[in-house]
């Protein structure tokens, strides 16, 4: 069981919410389950990921914490590794991969590691041996996060940039971080071959 979901139900959650049954979304529910089987019951907890892939969904479809409420939050050491903390404490659990313990599941080691080519790998397999060996491949250990480091930020008062004229919260500086370059991976306004670029979509 993954919290109060089969394996069956669970991968189905997983399919219809990230759009396949990824091999580490699953594992990722284990974690999950892991997590809250070694926390005190009636906390209120919020979670950190230490990576982008996969592992934040697991996290968004079986607690209430989200990256859009702040509850959830990413940050990126590129291991596949997920902790739950008190609120007001800062007390919790981590829970990771634990390296050696993949040796007894050599399918999953292979997948994990990147030491067998995706094209070499059987699928049904790797999720047969996901399921058997569960939260088995993980260990946990006891944490204190620093709640400053890891508190809401603020935005202040939302003004308008005085270079591109949107909407913006004013503590992120004195013009909008878009403005100011860098941040993000795309350009706005008339692009060669796309024509005139409507900005007011609605009602369209």
């Amino acid at each position: 069981m993954i919290l109060s979901y089969t394996f069956e139900e669970y991968a189905r959650m997983v399919k219809a919410f990230h759009g396949s049954t990824a091999p580490g979304l699953m594992i990722g529910g284990f974690m999950v389950d892991l997590a809250y089987r070694n926390l005190p019951e009636g906390g209120l907890y919020d979670v950190i990921c230490e990576t982008a892939k996969c592992l934040p969904d697991a996290v968004q479809l079986l607690t209430p914490c989200s990256i859009g409420n702040q509850w959830l939050k990413i940050i990126d050491t590129g291991r596949f590794a997920l902790a739950f903390y008190d609120k007001n404490t800062g007390k919790g659990m981590r829970v990771f991969i634990d390296a050696p313990r993949l040796d007894a599941w050599p399918h999953i080691k292979g997948w994990f590691m990147k030491l067998t080519p995706k094209s070499g790998q059987d699928d049904a397999r790797l999720m047969k041996d996901i399921e058997e060996a569960g939260s088995s491949i993980c260990s946990v250990e006891a944490i204190e996060v620093s709640l400053d480091r890891v508190k809401k930020q603020k935005g202040g008062a939302i003004v308008l940039c005085p270079s591109c004229g949107e909407p913006y919260p004013s503590l992120r500086g004195a013009i909008c971080p878009a403005c100011r370059g860098g941040t993000l991976p795309y350009r706005s306004g008339p692009l060669k071959g796309h024509g005139t670029i409507i900005r007011d979509c609605i009602g369209k």
